[in-house]
Protein backbone atom coordinates (compact mmCIF):
# COMPACT_ATOMS: atom_id res chain seq x y z
CA UNK A 1 0.00 0.00 0.00
CA UNK A 2 1.68 3.52 -1.07
CA UNK A 3 1.82 6.44 1.14
CA UNK A 4 -1.14 8.13 -1.24
CA UNK A 5 -3.30 4.86 -0.39
CA UNK A 6 -3.17 5.37 3.24
CA UNK A 7 -3.52 8.98 3.10
CA UNK A 8 -6.37 8.89 1.02
CA UNK A 9 -7.90 6.36 3.42
CA UNK A 10 -7.35 7.35 6.80
CA UNK A 11 -8.28 11.23 5.79
CA UNK A 12 -11.80 11.15 6.40
CA UNK A 13 -11.30 9.80 9.93
CA UNK A 14 -8.47 11.77 10.95
CA UNK A 15 -10.20 15.01 10.20
CA UNK A 16 -13.41 13.75 12.55
CA UNK A 17 -10.66 12.53 14.97
CA UNK A 18 -9.49 16.16 15.19
CA UNK A 19 -12.53 17.45 15.25
CA UNK A 20 -14.04 15.59 18.17
CA UNK A 21 -11.05 16.32 19.97
CA UNK A 22 -11.08 20.07 19.26
CA UNK A 23 -14.76 19.94 20.43
CA UNK A 24 -14.70 17.59 23.93
CA UNK A 25 -11.64 20.12 24.92
CA UNK A 26 -13.58 23.38 23.72
CA UNK A 27 -16.71 22.07 26.12
CA UNK A 28 -14.41 21.65 28.88
CA UNK A 29 -12.07 24.68 28.72
CA UNK A 30 -14.22 27.42 28.60
CA UNK A 31 -17.63 29.08 28.00
CA UNK A 32 -19.25 31.60 25.62
CA UNK A 33 -16.95 31.12 21.48
CA UNK A 34 -15.76 27.92 23.28
CA UNK A 35 -18.90 26.52 23.71
CA UNK A 36 -19.91 27.35 20.27
CA UNK A 37 -16.82 25.84 19.04
CA UNK A 38 -18.22 22.75 20.58
CA UNK A 39 -21.28 23.11 19.34
CA UNK A 40 -19.81 23.43 15.94
CA UNK A 41 -17.10 20.61 16.09
CA UNK A 42 -19.36 17.72 17.76
CA UNK A 43 -22.16 18.80 14.98
CA UNK A 44 -20.01 18.23 12.50
CA UNK A 45 -19.17 14.76 13.92
CA UNK A 46 -23.01 13.60 14.25
CA UNK A 47 -23.34 14.79 10.30
CA UNK A 48 -20.85 12.63 9.26
CA UNK A 49 -21.91 9.81 11.07
CA UNK A 50 -25.99 10.42 9.69
CA UNK A 51 -24.25 10.93 6.67
CA UNK A 52 -22.58 7.58 6.67
CA UNK A 53 -25.98 5.61 7.80
CA UNK A 54 -28.00 7.62 5.50
CA UNK A 55 -25.09 6.16 2.41
CA UNK A 56 -25.22 2.86 3.93
CA UNK A 57 -28.51 2.37 3.76
CA UNK A 58 -28.69 1.67 7.93
CA UNK A 59 -31.54 3.67 9.54
CA UNK A 60 -31.81 2.30 12.39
Amino acid sequence: MSAQDLRRTFAVPGVIALSSIVGLVSALVGDGMFDAVSWLALGTVVGAVLWAAAVSGNRG
